[in-house]
């Protein structure tokens, strides 16, 4: 490669403006960013597992006996090929994201410190800037191509394996093919955004640390100690301010009606990350001092600098969501437990008489209700734990005694409901259920429901 220097007139404007000619068009350089980071075999390498691991993985557990029935959407992976999708989704949103965010956008700044080639870059680019948004664009490219390669493995693995079948929703409704289909890809989409609020916090970090390898870690680091949070009874506000809520949020895609008030909020907030933490390491990387080889722009006033703004866009939106919603507490309350919980079990007793060719019967007949407490009344019924116990009443249409059955149930503090059925054993004491057409699974074993921690969507 040739260079051309060219020297600054000080009286003058005439060699800035040719300087200005000869600098690199961004386009130019985000190909050689993107060049540079597909030529490296660790990004390739994470190109060939995320385009081919997904299949083989929901291929291979659609032909195993057993099912990840603790994993949302686990349970139907042999009933349909789009559970397949999500259960990827779930796992990647809390380890595969991460991490692939982390070998990307973690060191597209910090390799050049280890290597002391700024110079060369800054002689053949001319602009700090036009060097910035180059390897910020070949960062979401690589990512967009990773993240789209875990969706198309998984889809066809699933699909492939199980069919093109009806994809039984989060509070037990049932979603046609066509409707399942658009869904996962929605869920896909909105996991991306979160995943590049990470990104744009791998790039600050990997501005601010220089050639210290760990700005690696850091969007990993964030992602842990966002996950451990999200495991804490924290309120609804504070849950909603963090970047990777949205991880989670995508489930509310899968109810009836959509509960998209959280999903809406966690995706603004996530979008809020990505301008702030990428305008604070453009400023500071603009701001850098190249003409040093030994100093690589770290010390304690950069990282103030970057941690800073960070903080403040932290605690703007949680008073921002405090104060715009009821969101202080857990949101999880006996209420609403039991709408979801007897929701999810109308929907899926449908289901079951349709399995055993009984006759068809609607939720307005069934007049499904759930009287649900925690520790046998001991402790107040709010808040997540998997002490709750439901017993649930329904009426079928010509007889005089309801019908009741048991469920124990585990609460999250994200609003997921796992309900395990504890009898009678001919609704949902087994597994399998014994139809014309031989044993089905058991709709009514066990099944997940969700609360809406956010009271503001309406009831349809």
């Amino acid at each position: 490669m040739t260079t051309t220097v060219v020297e600054h007139d000080v009286a003058g404007g005439d060699a800035d403006t040719e300087a200005d000619a000869l600098r690199v068009p961004v386009t130019r350089a985000y190909r050689f960013e993107l060049d540079k980071l597909v030529s490296q075999w660790r990004i390739r390498l994470l190109t060939l597992v995320c385009w081919t691991a997904p299949g083989l993985f929901v291929a291979a557990v659609n032909q195993q006996s057993t099912l990840p029935s603790d994993t949302l959407f686990g349970r139907w992976m042999h009933a349909t090929g789009w559970a397949g999708p999500l259960v990827v989704l779930g796992f990647a949103g809390s380890w595969a994201l991460p991490l692939l965010v982390s070998v990307v956008a973690g060191d597209v700044f910090a390799a050049e410190d280890r290597l002391g080639t700024w110079r060369h870059l800054l002689v053949a680019v001319r602009s700090p800037r036009r060097i910035f948004w180059a390897k910020a664009l070949a960062a979401l490219t690589v990512l967009v191509l990773l993240v789209a390669g875990l969706v198309a493995s998984s889809v066809a693995g699933g699909v492939a394996t199980a069919g093109n079948r009806p994809l039984v929703g989060l509070d037990g409704h049932t979603l046609t093919p066509s409707a399942a289909a658009g869904n996962v890809l929605l869920a896909w989409a909105c996991a991306l955004v979160p995943t590049l609020a990470l990104a744009a916090i791998g790039l600050l970090g990997s501005v601010v640390l220089g050639r210290s390898p760990m700005g690696l870690l850091v969007p990993a680091l964030v992602a842990v100690a966002m996950q451990l949070a999200q495991m804490l009874p924290l309120p609804v506000a504070l849950r909603l301010a963090l970047p990777g809520y949205a991880f989670v949020s995508w489930n509310g895609l899968f109810a009836d009606p959509a509960q998209l008030d959280e999903l809406l909020v966690a995706l603004a907030v996530s979008l809020a990350w990505i301008v702030v933490a990428t305008a604070v390491a453009y400023r500071l990387f603009v701001r850098r001092d190249f003409t040093n080889a030994t100093d690589d722009g770290t010390g304690r006033r950069m990282s103030l600098r970057a941690v800073l703004p960070l903080v403040a866009l932290f605690a703007l939106t949680f008073g921002g969501i405090a104060a715009a919603t009821p969101s202080t507490g857990s949101g999880i309350t006996q209420a609403k437990v039991q709408q979801s919980v007897a929701t999810a079990f109308a929907h899926l007793y449908r289901l079951q008489t349709a399995e055993l060719n009984r006759p068809a019967v609607t939720e307005a007949q069934l007049q499904v209700t759930a009287t649900c407490d925690r520790s046998d009344g001991q402790v107040d019924p709010v808040g997540a734990g998997n002490d709750w116990r439901c017993v649930v009443t329904w009426h079928l249409p010509g007889t005089t005694a309801p019908g009741n059955a048991v469920y124990q149930l585990n609460i999250a503090s994200n609003g997921r409901i796992e309900a395990d059925g504890d009898g009678p054993k001919e609704v949902n004491g087994y597994f399998l259920v014994h139809t014309p057409a031989g044993d089905a699974p058991n709709p009514l074993w066990q099944f997940d429901g969700d609360v809406e921690l956010l009271p503001t969507s309406p009831k349809g």
